[in-house]
């Protein structure tokens, strides 16, 4: 096979990438599938819970029962789906393009979130580094209609929550367990999600199964995006430093919104004053792993 014949770290390279573009890809089909935001992601966490159990079950690994020690993966499970009902209602209000540059900010958020959640040492620089993104901010909303501007005012929302449950994993992600406690998360995630799906569909008379094609877009979504992407940036971090793994995640936006353009031609709703933003909030981004950091954080990234 050729995938043999590549050593492993550089195997780790190419599947990282293309986690980072499935993770890109995300955006698109939200905008692609017709039920709203909290319908679309009950059957996207539903779907990769039960990708996560067949994955437990082929690996004949442990499936977790779910007992006081669980818990906190429930709470997280639920701020999991806050935002990501979140950030399909800011792709739904605007686009696909805004509601992943929205997501750009989430270093900022992390930056004044982590200290706190996780005990890493606060560092002004990186609020700095936050806070230079804001010209580029500017410039992306300055011209956006009234439900564009909703739209990212959503999808920052959508940032903090990701920042928010992204720092509770990394404090209580667990070795080896991660498949495990990702199924836990994803299936308290549709726990959360379903009492408003039924409301939606039974008082508002919203569609609640999907039609067409977007059977197979919440496939692609559930499996593609969520599972296998998932599972691939796990693999490449065995081969790959955080450093490399951050650099290259940071990548998620340039490919969610270069995908809006080709997929969904949003280059023409939106004008040159919006990608000037998007190019100096991704220049600050691509800076953000190159900062002066902690001799402990070199010891273990680098």
């Amino acid at each position: 096979m050729i995938f043999s014949k590549i050593k492993p770290k550089n195997l780790a390279y190419i599947e990282l990438h293309f986690a980072v573009v499935l993770f890109g890809v995300t955006a698109i089909l939200g905008e692609l599938i017709s039920l709203s935001a909290i319908t679309l992601v009950w059957w996207r966490v539903l779907l990769a819970g039960i990708a996560y159990f067949i994955f437990l079950r082929i690996a004949n690994r442990h499936v977790p029962s779910i007992g006081k020690h669980e818990m906190k993966y429930i709470w997280i499970g639920f701020l999991i789906a806050i935002h990501w009902i979140t950030f399909y209602g800011a792709v739904k209000l605007s686009n696909a393009s805004i509601g992943v540059i929205s997501m750009a900010t989430t270093s900022i958020f992390a930056a004044l979130l982590e200290p706190v959640i996780v005990g890493k040492k606060f560092r002004w620089l990186e609020v700095l580094v936050g806070l230079l993104m804001i010209p580029g901010m500017y410039l992306v909303v300055n011209e956006l209609d009234t439900g564009q501007i909703i739209g990212f005012s959503v999808g920052l929302f959508s940032a903090f929550m990701s920042s928010l449950f992204a720092c509770y994993n990394k404090k209580y992600l667990v070795k080896d367990q991660e498949a495990r406690i990702s199924m836990i998360e994803m299936f308290a995630a549709c726990l959360f999600c379903t009492p408003f799906v039924i409301y939606y569909s039974v008082v508002k008379d919203q569609n609640f199964m999907p039609v067409g094609m977007d059977y197979v877009y919440l496939i692609i979504l559930a499996i593609a995006c969520t599972t296998v992407a998932f599972l691939l940036t796990l693999r490449s971090m065995n081969y790959v430093s955080a450093f490399v793994s951050n650099l290259a995640i940071n990548l998620e936006p340039v490919y969610g919104i270069l995908l809006a353009i080709l997929l969904l031609n949003q280059h023409k709703e939106l004008n040159l004053q919006f990608y000037i933003g998007v190019i100096m909030i991704m220049l600050i981004i691509f800076s953000f792993p190159f900062l002066p950091k902690p001799k402990e954080e070199q010891n273990v990234s680098d």
